[in-house]
């Protein structure tokens, strides 16, 4: 009975801290999860890669993940920050923490495991673990969707941002790791990480499919640019003109609609000529 009592008596506490939580969420990915969680009563504010679901962009903004300060991030009060550990720069988010806020990292490896591994973080983090769970069968199974058997076709990704070249996806790369899962080959796995672009080695990687994201497609300025690029129209992709177009988050950023989108590109392999 006395058991039973000291629970009852510290249930409103729990709540009331659990109420009390203000969050601020650092990576896209995690935001997604705090909202399929049913959690983003507790968010308070966001990183600029957080734009899923639309209605976190009403939010206050604490900047791009990458270039954090900690000034912007601790006038929002918050008591929790939720933040992928490719947030940078390590002494900001070290700030914020000095100054009595928990910060927990959610892990940013490239790799598919790496999706329940956020889940289960971030649901511990905001004490929902059952939906977490219910949330990682729910990831599983899309997952087991996506055919197993290997399939011969090589796929290029190719990465373009505001500000630099363009760049083929080599091995180690968030992008390497989603062609792997949809059980295809990545054209340029004989290069590490990222590489520029180059007409010789894209020829030689002889692509079938390429792949970019839609903010990448952006920056080149459409399809039509994407197949000006060095060697493209030389390859079997740009012979027959085979592109995929997915959201940036969505494949590279390893969150819950990351299966969606493995299984996208898989059954576009598939359909190939």
């Amino acid at each position: 009975m006395k058991g039973w009592l000291t629970a009852l008596c510290l249930l409103p506490l729990t709540f009331s801290a659990m109420a009390a939580e203000r969050v601020i969420s650092i990576g896209g990915d995690v935001t997604q999860i705090i909202y399929a969680l049913d959690a983003q009563q507790q968010l308070i504010a966001r990183d600029s890669t957080s734009l899923h679901p639309a209605v976190v962009k009403k939010l206050p903004d604490v900047g791009y993940m990458r270039q954090l300060n900690a000034e912007g991030i601790l006038a929002l009060k918050p008591t929790l920050v939720l933040a992928s550990e490719l947030a940078k720069p390590a002494l900001a988010l070290q700030q914020v923490a000095q100054n009595g806020v928990r910060v927990i990292d959610i892990t940013g490896k490239p790799a598919i495991s790496a999706i329940n591994e956020k889940v289960a973080a971030v649901a511990a983090a905001l004490h929902r673990e059952e939906a977490g769970k219910a949330l990682q069968e729910k990831i599983s199974k899309e997952l087991a969707s996506v055919p197993k058997t290997a399939l011969p076709v090589k796929v290029l990704f190719i990465l373009a941002h505001q500000g630099m070249g363009t760049m083929a996806a080599g091995q180690g790369t968030s992008a390497d790791a989603a062609i792997q899962a949809a059980g295809l080959q990545n054209a340029m796995s004989a290069v590490q990480r990222y590489q520029p672009l180059s007409q010789e080695g894209v020829v030689a990687s002889a692509p079938q499919l390429i792949v970019i994201t839609e903010d990448g497609l952006k920056t080149l300025g459409g399809t039509d640019n994407l197949w000006k690029l060095p060697g493209m129209t030389l390859t079997p992709a740009g012979k027959t003109k085979q592109v995929l177009v997915l959201d940036d988050m969505a494949l590279l950023g390893f969150g819950i609609d990351t299966p969606a989108a493995i299984l996208k590109l898989r059954k576009t392999a598939e359909a190939l000529p």
